[in-house]
């Protein structure tokens, strides 16, 4: 698969394939991206395996298009927008491996669905804490 066409909007690229298939990705994957300019979003090349933009020093493979997390988790949507979550410590204070963790948030590795209820319920006692704090 090859996209040959892209375009973005607040919160997705969209991309389409030789086919005419189109394709989505979440921004929250790649924050440079999300935060870069209209002229700065559009200064990119088609490569053999993916997209690249030289400015921002960024790149999509056109693989990651297909892939089935276009869209993060609530956990993962929870950690890519909370960049001042130090998420060693958060992990440390969870009984949690800091490492599989950041493979969980970052797409590399899927939680079960018990493991990201865990996860899920720590982050609510906290906000929880910090209320009554």
């Amino acid at each position: 698969m090859k996209i040959i066409e892209i375009w973005f909007d607040s919160d997705f690229i969209y991309g389409k394939d030789e086919t005419g298939k189109e394709y989505k990705q979440s921004l929250l994957w790649y924050p440079r991206l999300k935060e870069a300019s209209y002229e700065e979003r559009n200064q990119y090349t088609f490569g053999m395996g993916g997209i690249h933009w030289r400015g921002l020093d960024e790149d999509i493979s056109f693989e990651s298009f297909e892939y089935d997390d276009a869209e993060p988790s609530a956990m993962q949507r929870f950690f890519l927008t909370h960049k001042e979550i130090n998420v060693a410590e958060f992990a440390r204070l969870m009984g949690l491996n800091p490492t599989l963790l950041r493979n969980y948030i970052n797409g590399f590795k899927k939680p079960s669905k018990a493991r990201e209820k865990e996860i899920m319920d720590f982050i609510h006692k906290l906000g929880k804490e910090l209320i009554v704090a």
